[in-house]
Parts: C-alpha cells; sequence; structure tokens
C-alpha cells in the first residue's frame, strides 16, 4: 500500500520513480560545447579561445555549423549561450578505424571567457587504468534507447586497461594506441554523445568514438587518446590561427 501510494504522488507532482540522476549541475563544465551541424547536434570542447577539439563523427560538414557554448539546456535560452559560426574544420587524416578520430575546429570569433565558458587544459600526460574521469554530453545515458539533447549530462567513469578494453570489441572493431576506454561493468559508461568530452583531473584526455557502453552496459565506451596527438594539435592550432577575425574556408589537413 505505501508503494502505491507514493507512486500515485509522483505521478501527482509529475516526478518519475527512475528520473535520470545524471545531470550535471548547471554550467559545470564550462569547456562543453555543443556543435550543430544541420540537424545533427553533438560534442566537443574548448581549449583556447579559437579552437576546439571533437571527434571525427562529430566534425561539422557544412559552412553553417553553429558553436554553442555556456549552454546546459540545448532547448531554451537560459542568457549564458555563445552562438558562435563554425569557420575552419580540419579532421587528423586519414581517418579510417581503426586509425585516428578528431578533429580540430576553428570558430570564426574567439570566445569571450567568463564564468561561463573556459577552457580546459590539453593533457599533460596519459591516463592510467584504474583513474576516475568524467564523461560528459548531450544524449542518452540509457543503454539502447535514444533520446533528444535537452540537459548536459554527467558519468563518473574509471579509465580501463587495454586488453579488457580489447577483449570487449565486436568484431568490427580493432585495436589502436589512439584509443582509450572508459566505463564498463562497474560504472554507468552509456552517454550516447558523438564527441562527448573525457575529462580527468581537469585535463581534457578524450572525446567518444564508440560508445560501447551503450550498446551493452558491461563494455567500456571508447575515447581518442588525446595525449598521443598533443603534437599534432598544436602543430595545426599554431599554423592556421588568424591574426584577424576574418573567417577561412573548412578545410583539411594531413598529420
Amino acid at each position: 500500500m505505501e508503494l502505491l501510494l507514493l507512486l500515485l504522488v509522483l505521478g501527482l507532482t509529475g516526478a518519475s520513480p527512475l528520473e535520470d540522476n545524471k545531470v550535471c549541475p548547471p554550467h559545470s563544465r564550462p569547456w562543453q560545447v555543443s556543435l550543430q551541424d544541420g540537424r545533427r547536434r553533438c560534442s566537443g570542447a574548448l581549449v583556447n579561445k579559437w579552437w576546439l577539439v571533437t571527434s571525427a563523427a562529430c566534425a561539422p560538414t557544412s559552412t553553417s555549423a553553429i558553436a554553442s557554448l555556456g549552454e546546459h539546456d540545448v532547448t531554451a535560452d537560459e542568457g549564458t549561450e555563445q552562438h558562435i559560426a563554425v569557420a575552419e574544420v580540419i579532421p587528423h587524416s586519414p581517418y579510417r578505424s581503426p586509425l585516428h578520430s578528431l578533429a580540430l575546429v576553428r570558430l570564426a570569433q574567439p570566445a569571450r571567457f567568463d564564468q561561463h565558458v573556459q577552457p580546459i587544459g590539453l593533457p599533460a600526460r596519459c591516463p592510467q587504468p584504474g583513474e576516475s574521469c568524467s564523461v560528459s554530453g548531450w544524449g542518452s545515458t540509457v543503454p539502447n534507447q535514444n533520446e533528444s539533447p535537452k540537459l548536459l549530462k554527467c558519468l563518473t567513469v574509471p579509465v580501463v586497461d587495454d586488453q579488457t578494453c580489447i577483449n570487449s570489441f565486436p568484431g568490427y572493431l580493432f585495436w589502436s594506441l589512439g584509443m582509450v576506454c572508459a566505463g564498463g561493468a562497474d560504472a554507468a559508461g552509456c552517454l550516447n554523445d558523438k564527441g562527448a568530452v573525457l575529462e580527468c583531473g581537469g585535463q581534457l584526455q578524450g572525446v567518444q568514438w564508440f560508445s560501447l557502453g551503450c550498446q551493452n552496459a558491461a563494455n567500456p565506451s571508447v575515447y581518442t587518446k588525446l595525449c598521443k596527438y598533443i603534437e599534432w594539435m598544436r602543430r595545426v592550432m599554431d599554423s592556421h590561427t588568424p591574426t584577424t577575425t576574418s573567417a577561412r574556408p573548412m578545410t583539411s589537413a594531413n598529420p
């Protein structure tokens, strides 16, 4: 009887006993960026006033793409957002699994840093097995369930050793030294957002490559191991950062 009464109260108040508790504290990830390219929306991370890092699958393909900074609820105008056009996209090429999956995205105008918009530091080291990290993005946190993006989600996930990750791979995937895995059987590791951001100790350590944890909750998800790409990222940003705010065409660059 008490359970029935509780369910009735929850129903009357519009709450749900299964309400998602994975929503980030609003604006607690000021480096998180929502990239919208037509109907597609996914994530990236702001690393300085001009540049974002995202996955190959999230890299914008049109000159009408918009990067939204300072977002939490992507369905509402919160007054904290900066919506900036994408000027240039430079994927790490060639992209061909299991080689590389990342892209640098340059903004048409520099971001304005404030309490809602701040960059995240590039990795000064590689993540270690067992290390506790955070993954954030917009999208479903329920395996095998689609969800329209709304509120930014956050999960705490452990970094998984390479062999454990390899053992979980389906037949169509192959291991790469450019991969790092996090999540798995002892953690809620499903966040279905291409380009979801993996942060460890205040450093950007990955962007989502394959959300294996959303196909099977026992599996870790795969992220680009950004500590392996520091030299490439710095070289691209040094050579492509504009001296003026004029936009340049979208392009690509070899590693």
